[in-house]
């Protein structure tokens, strides 16, 4: 019995697979659960194929959950990017029509005709890094959102509202100088009052998120907190985001892949390039 390829369509609370051999025959098909049970019987009709690899599509997004189980069990697993795959279809069927088995057999014909696929290990320092950092990119969202919530209400209690760049002290501080006495002026008063103490919660969380950040950056070894122009938040996004650098073949695919690479506008003996606007942006913000 030879080596197989075993891909997965995976969703939610199900993943569709097919295992194709390296003539892209197609040995087997199912639909399973990703339950316990569904999960067991996945993993038991796998292994009926010593020499397999594992294809799952989108290993940093809906496919995690499963290539990580997968992983955890010893199995070898490949991220399929759904470009790829999507393409795959596309070229296999002659339109883009999606199904979970034409998704599960495009994830396997890509797996057997790219070599370059990168290999899913187990989630180690990077991921936390990542799971931090969007949290506290939520939170600065969140932030902004008030403080422009609290300058409509300043606005319309205090002639001239409040300076552009708001603290909750100072936003205290300003409410405390106002007294209204009709029924609408009070209420505007109670509701930025509350909107205050939502800042200051918003606030504390920020300054905790920042020392967390900031120890486990630390505890990776990395300099990049020693670069000027760089905090927390950016170093944690940069090893959260990227991983293990080495998966890239060269400089020139991580600056594709990070949308800083330019693109070549050239025409006729006209020689210019323009700024990409692909790749991960909120890595292309840091750099």
């Amino acid at each position: 019995m030879g080596a197989v390829i075993i891909g997965v369509d995976p969703h939610k609370r199900s993943a569709t697979v097919e295992v194709l051999d390296e003539r892209e025959r197609v040995l087997a098909t199912g639909r399973f659960g990703t339950d316990r049970e569904g999960y067991k019987r996945m993993l038991r009709e796998g292994r009926r194929w010593p020499e397999r690899l594992w294809a799952v599509e989108g290993c940093n997004g809906v496919g995690r959950h499963l290539a990580q189980r997968l992983v955890a069990d010893g199995e070898p697993v490949v991220d399929v990017p759904a470009k790829l795959s999507a393409r795959a279809r596309v070229f296999s069927t002659g339109q883009g029509r999606k199904t979970d088995a034409t998704d599960a057999h495009s994830v396997a014909v890509v797996a057997l005709r790219t070599p370059v696929l990168r290999e899913v290990v187990m989630d180690d320092a990077t991921v936390a890094l990542r799971l931090l950092v969007d949290r506290r990119d939520e939170l600065g969202a969140a932030r902004t959102l008030t403080v422009n919530r609290l300058h409509r209400l300043l606005t319309e209690l205090i002639a001239g509202g409040a300076k552009k760049a708001l603290s909750a002290a100072q936003a205290r501080e300003l409410l405390a100088s106002v007294r209204p006495r009709d029924v609408v002026g009070r209420t505007r008063r109670q509701l930025a009052s509350e909107l205050v103490c939502e800042l200051e919660v918003i606030d504390r969380k920020i300054k905790a998120a920042k020392k967390q950040l900031t120890e486990l950056v630390e505890a990776t070894g990395s300099g990049l907190l020693e670069l000027n122009g760089i905090g927390p938040s950016g170093a944690a996004r940069l090893l959260g985001d990227v991983g293990d650098v080495s998966r890239f073949p060269t400089r020139g695919h991580f600056a594709s892949w990070n949308g800083t690479a330019p693109i070549d506008a050239s025409s006729g003996d006209q020689t210019r390039h323009r700024l990409s606007r692909a790749g991960n942006r909120r890595i292309n913000r840091v750099l």
